[in-house]
């Protein structure tokens, strides 16, 4: 295990910003997880496995314990019947191309969820979702070490507190607790169905498309994706900075009553999803470019925070918060940020 001392850390977030890490380290297997906590715990100092750093923002204090960067790689079909495919995919793996994989043999259940950034293990604990699609749906279980218990375990879907862009391994007490090493997947064979997300609908409906295979759908979310948001590895952004809130009827009606065109859908656990672009957009944010910070929003899509010349992850974090002061000021309504803030 070889073990690099005082790195800076913005190279491991596609924000580009952050301060330094005293330790890290590369795994590329489940056991060498194992052998880099122990390394960890004898030395006294806390650690935290990364994917790709598509969805990290890290403090400009960096991190005074021991990184690992996850390249587990894995790619298994463990089961297969009449109606679908069982896999376990190592967390290393980079998402959109285990996502490339399963549409080429005619696997539904993650092709809306194309050309997300980022890692495999990364998807259980942000619940990655788009275009209709999230993890939750096609998840079984998380394979991972247990830093409390010392060991390997196997935790059921069902397990582990899946909600709108959350999971128990993002918030509460279990942050930090679980190395996630593998998921296991269930996809059904042969086409989606309708309906479709609205987005994905409109652009199906715009483009006379009416054969909806997982290559035609993983098409035609790449071109939406495309046409919106920047390539990270181009310009340093972490994708959708804020999940769209949900709020209650009594404050969606009092909203609607003063913006009658607010984009809104019905939330899965009962509420109703805003739309946060439009709330950005409306709070004046639309390709709003910020000299005291050096950070801006994205030209096509207000959602995503784009570093022009920031410095540090404090005015990253000083622009984020003249968004949400905005957005509140205007609708009562506050906007959380998906990307993690680390340590």
């Amino acid at each position: 295990m070889k073990i690099l001392e005082k790195v800076s850390l913005a190279q491991y977030s596609t924000m580009g910003l952050g301060g330094n890490a005293a330790y890290v380290t590369e795994v590329r297997t489940p056991p060498e997880v194992a052998e880099a906590l122990r390394w960890a715990q004898e030395k006294g100092v806390p650690a935290l496995m990364i994917g790709g750093g598509s969805n990290v923002v890290w403090s400009d204090d960096g991190f005074d314990g021991l990184v690992l960067v996850d390249l587990i790689p894995g790619y298994e079909a463990l089961a297969e019947d009449d109606e679908g495919v069982t896999l376990k995919i190592g967390s290393g793996e980079v998402w959109d191309t285990v996502v490339e994989r399963t549409v080429s043999a005619n696997l539904t259940g993650i092709e809306s969820l194309s050309l997300v950034p980022g890692s495999t293990g990364a998807t259980p604990i942000q619940n990655v979702g788009a275009y209709g699609q999230e993890i939750a749906n096609t998840l079984v279980e998380v394979e991972a070490f247990d830093s409390k218990a010392g060991d390997f375990v196997k935790i059921p879907a069902a397990e582990c507190g899946f909600s709108y862009r959350d999971s128990r391994f993002k918030t509460g007490p279990d942050r930090g607790r679980f190395f996630i090493t593998a998921i296991t997947l269930r996809l059904r064979k042969g086409d989606p169905k309708p309906p479709f997300y609205r987005t994905l609908q409109a652009y199906l409906d715009e483009h006379h498309i009416t054969d909806f295979t997982p290559a035609v759908i993983r098409k035609a979310v790449i071109a939406i994706r495309t046409s919106k948001l920047p390539d990270p590895a181009v310009i340093k952004n972490t994708g959708s900075f804020f999940a769209n809130p949900i709020v209650d009827e009594e404050r969606f009606l009092d909203i609607q009553d003063k913006s009658p065109d607010i984009p809104n859908w019905v939330a899965a656990n009962g509420g109703i999803k805003l739309s946060a672009a439009w709330l950005i957009a409306q709070a004046g944010f639309t390709d709003f470019h910020d000299s005291e910070t050096g950070m801006a929003t994205w030209p096509k899509q207000p959602l995503v925070l784009v570093n022009e010349k920031a410095t540090s992850t404090g005015d990253l974090l000083r622009f984020k918060q003249k968004i949400v002061d905005a957005v509140q000021a205007k609708f009562g309504v506050t906007l959380v940020q998906e990307p993690e803030l680390l340590p």
